[in-house]
């Protein structure tokens, strides 16, 4: 079914590094979930009615408020595919975060209006009448949410979209708050403790209470400037290394404008012997593919390292293992020696985790100070230059 609504609604459905594409599987996802929703919450309501259950009218209500998330996550395509203008020039993307935020925020306040319907409940208790047509409801209500979870979810992950994801969670939290209430129905039925479904419904709010926080971070992380997912870093530094004459990566940052819309700039370290125009060319040719392979404008930064020359290589060495042994998060890199009448410079860059350069421990400074002793001890003349500096996205494969 859901290969065959793609199919349908989505013209080259396979292209979905195309703008165009990604925004017409948002689309088909929020307008498919909005007419589900909308029919749940009519036979809920009226089903909760009738039935006399504060529960089920919650779980309709529900529906209603998935129904606003989805219009308010169609906005958030609409918008996040207008082009870039001089205004905005890394283009709108991010509104789709925004909509997977506010997505999540009314998610909590769901959460929130059905712990004091049931609190109440529980306080002041009602009849509630049960029978097949509820069932019926509540029993399509859950297939429904099922196979919404899941067509949201490999929409969100085709298109790699938080906001999808969100909806997907929001579609299995239903699942989970369906399934409670028709318990809670049969139970109340066959017992008569009428205080089961308020006492039913406080456990489901505060499932989604907890869903909604974790999806509020989740959306929220992006904004704030959030690590750029390993498998990425990892996915282009390997594709940095397999080009010719690349000796290293280094001081990788990715910029994320919202999805589909990342720049990405690092450094490349090339032999110094090498022909300058071929490394520029090699290097153009890296820009070129990153950005019609993988969708990212990419900046790339030329070093030129010296090799062959015994006593840097020793040097280079020597300040691998020392890191390796002092703390394997760090790296360091750029390295240049600079030999004078008195004494050698030793200069290079270590990079190290954000929080090394601020806490209260003053790592960065230590393994600073603990490389420049380790070196001097070595060689007594020797002294190190060192640039200490915040690893924005770690690398694996780096030449010093």
């Amino acid at each position: 079914m859901i290969e065959l609504l793609v199919r349908l609604f989505v013209k080259n459905h396979k292209n979905t590094a195309d703008s165009a594409v990604r925004t017409a599987y948002g689309n088909l996802a929020c307008v498919v979930s909005v007419v589900c929703n909308l029919l749940l919450f009519l036979g809920k309501t009226a089903v909760g009615t009738l039935a006399g259950s504060v529960s089920i009218t919650a779980d309709g209500l529900n529906n209603l408020s998935d129904a606003s998330s989805n219009i308010v996550s169609l906005v958030g395509f609409k918008l996040g595919a207008r082009p870039a203008d001089s205004g905005h020039p890394y283009g709108h993307a991010r509104y789709e975060y925004l909509s997977g935020l506010a997505v999540s925020v009314m998610i909590l306040v769901i959460g929130v209006e059905l712990f004091k319907e049931s609190f109440f409940k529980i306080l002041h208790p009602t009849p509630v009448q049960f029978g097949w047509l509820t069932a019926a409801v509540l029993l399509g209500s859950i297939l429904v949410k099922l196979w919404m979870s899941r067509f949201n979810r490999v929409i969100g992950v085709r298109i790699q979209s938080e906001t999808l994801l969100a909806v997907s969670v929001d579609a299995r939290n239903d699942v989970i708050t369906t399934t409670s209430v028709l318990v809670a129905a049969v139970l109340v039925h066959f017992t008569g403790f009428d205080r089961l479904d308020g006492i039913m419904g406080i456990g489901v709010a505060g499932f989604i209470l907890y869903s909604g926080v974790q999806l509020v971070r989740s959306t929220i992380n992006p904004l704030l400037g959030a690590a750029p997912d390993p498998d990425l870093v990892e996915r282009i530094e390997h594709k940095a290394m397999t080009y010719p004459g690349v000796l290293g990566v280094h001081d990788l940052m990715i910029h994320d404008y919202g999805p589909g819309n990342r720049l990405v700039s690092f450094h490349i370290e090339m032999d110094a012997k090498s022909d300058v125009m071929q490394s520029h060319n090699v290097i153009d040719t890296i820009e070129k593919d990153l950005l019609i392979q993988d969708g990212m404008v990419a900046t790339i930064h030329y070093d030129p390292v010296v090799t062959g020359d015994s006593h840097v290589d020793e040097i280079r060495t020597f300040l691998q293992q020392q890191i390796g042994q002092l703390d394997p998060a760090a790296n360091v890199h750029d390295l240049r020696i600079v030999p004078g009448p008195s004494h050698t410079n030793v200069i290079f860059d270590c990079a190290v985790p954000a929080e090394y350069l601020t806490d209260k421990q003053r790592r960065g400074a230590k393994l600073v100070n603990a490389l420049r002793t380790a070196v001097q001890q070595k060689w007594p003349d020797h002294f190190c230059v060192i640039k200490l500096e915040p690893d924005y996205a770690p690398c694996t494969h780096t030449q010093s």
